[in-house]
């Protein structure tokens, strides 16, 4: 579970830096913590189902290189539909946290 844990912080900090302006750039300390790793968590199962059930590319091995590079890709999707979903909700206008 600590690994689980460890693989999604590492996802998603990386594809959060990766993706510019993403929905959740403004968020600091423990609540960006939590939302790399909630992020990495749910990258991981969406690059699993895309490249291992779907695909049949890679293997079941826990913690391996493709693991964490198909975690990547799912992180990126999520976070690029993640903000697709923010501007269609927001109207496209950013207020700075306030809503009006």
């Amino acid at each position: 579970m600590i690994g689980a844990l460890l693989l999604g912080l590492v996802a998603g900090a990386i594809g959060r830096a990766l993706v510019p302006n993403d929905a959740f750039e403004g968020m600091h300390g423990p609540r960006s913590w939590l939302v790399s790793i909630v992020l990495g968590l749910v990258g991981a199962a969406l690059g699993w189902a895309i490249f291992t059930a779907g695909l049949g590319i890679g293997d079941d091995d826990a913690f391996d290189l493709g693991g964490i590079v198909s975690a990547l890709i799912g992180v990126i999707i999520v976070l690029l539909l993640a903000g697709f979903v923010m501007r269609r909700v927001d109207g496209g206008h950013r207020h700075g946290g306030a809503r009006v």
